[in-house]
């Protein structure tokens, strides 16, 4: 997924010597930003529901996108991006860029697609949207444990609007 001018930055500090990380740690930790883009690309939301650890943890809130009660934390965000996909039902999802460490990784995501089933509340208008979100991931045992995040809603509704 990562193109022309994307790029990956893995362990920057890992040839300066001394840190006992292998390239192999990084490289784990960033396969899951890019599993998170292609399974969302994919629509495959049961194997994107796969990569959140069931302790997980959702730091970043959204007025937009208020947590329910009554979901947990990986509920919610399964069931945001779910709605994400039935609101654009030919997303795609690329990394712009990506960096990654021991057990964290962040990725800057670029989503593209065409508003045809309700999204945020707003009834499908046709029009392409292109927005992207910053994310930032605490990986362990594989799986997405913590995120912490800004996406770009203010930026979607104002493309719905207009």
């Amino acid at each position: 997924m990562i193109q022309g001018r994307r790029q990956i930055v893995i362990g920057g500090l890992l040839g300066a010597g001394g840190l006992g990380m292998s390239a192999r740690a990084f490289s784990d930790t960033g396969s899951i930003a890019r599993q998170f883009a292609e399974r969302l690309s994919a629509h495959d939301i049961e194997g994107f529901g796969a990569l959140f650890a069931d302790d997980y943890v959702n730091h970043q809130t959204s007025a937009a996108a208020p947590p329910s009660p009554k979901l947990t934390p990986k509920e919610a965000t399964v069931a945001f991006f779910k709605a994400r996909l039935t609101g654009m039902p030919d997303l795609k999802v690329e990394i712009e860029t990506l960096v990654a460490s021991e057990d964290k990784v962040a990725a800057s995501f670029v989503y593209t697609g065409t508003h045809q089933g309700v999204y945020f509340g707003i009834a499908p208008t046709g029009k392409w949207l292109r927005f992207t979100s910053c994310d930032i991931f605490r990986v362990q045992s594989g799986k997405i444990a913590e995120h912490w995040g800004m996406g770009d809603i203010a930026g979607v509704l104002a493309q719905l609007k207009a």
